[in-house]
């Protein structure tokens, strides 16, 4: 049932940083809870697809054809556009909690493939080693930021252009069969590591207090993409030994 409390005028809400101390620490902490319970979500649902036998078909799928991987990026895309528009939906929290879910679900799909090469192809540590190294990147650099208070919009032009450039490469590596290798990951993880600190000064200071939802789906955006790539590094690293 949808009360009242789900629907709002969202001009009731001021910015983060002109709201009262107790009004961002609430902010604050319910953007984290909703992050924590996401990350818990997507290791759930990964471990059943992995454990279900589903990544090995869907890695099957994946290497059936190059198109075929165009077309999941597609989908991710587009998906998760929608989800960051229902997470910002003014007027009905239950919309926005579905673009969470939406997104969530979207990413334990994408990382199906990396995480079945990891389950077939590499030690059991692996992943696990890389989840740690990148909870604890995000936890340095999130606490960076909420510590200073530094806001770092003047990053949001520089990941965007990144952002694009990267989004060719890996469309042309997949088109041309080429390899992206360890320099593109660790660049990538140099990039990933730039959105959050750009997503966590928002949070800091551009964020509507009512707008948790959506902070926490950018914020879980930017762990994905980190442990994407610490995990492609620790993968390749791997091969190499």
């Amino acid at each position: 049932m949808i009360s009242a409390q789900a629907t709002y005028v969202s001009g009731r809400f001021p910015r983060v940083e002109r709201a009262s101390i107790p009004e961002r620490v609430t902010f604050i902490r319910r953007t984290y809870r909703h992050l924590a319970a996401s990350i818990v979500v997507f290791v759930f649902l990964e471990a059943i697809l992995v454990k279900s036998g589903v990544a090995v078909l869907y890695l099957d799928f994946v290497f059936a054809a190059s198109t075929n991987w165009l077309i999941i990026l597609g989908l991710f895309m587009f998906t998760g556009y929608l989800a960051h528009k229902w997470a910002r939906n003014d007027r009905s929290r239950l919309v926005q909690y579905l673009g969470l879910a939406l997104y969530v679900s979207a990413e334990a799909f994408l990382f199906l493939p990396l995480l079945a090469i990891a389950a077939l192809f590499s030690s059991p540590l692996v992943v696990s080693s890389a989840g740690l190294v990148t909870l604890i990147t995000f936890g340095g650099l999130s606490a960076t930021v909420l510590l200073t208070k530094e806001d770092f919009l003047l990053l949001q032009m520089g990941l965007s252009l990144a952002g694009l450039l990267t989004l060719g490469l890996i469309l042309a590596a997949i088109l041309f069969g080429t390899n992206l290798g360890v320099l593109f990951s660790i660049a990538l993880v140099g990039l990933a590591s730039g959105y959050i600190l750009y997503y966590t000064s928002n949070v800091v200071h551009r964020y509507r207090t009512d707008q948790y939802v959506a902070a926490s789906l950018s914020l879980f955006a930017s762990v994905a993409l980190l442990f994407w790539y610490v995990l492609r590094l620790y993968l390749l690293t791997y091969g190499e030994d």
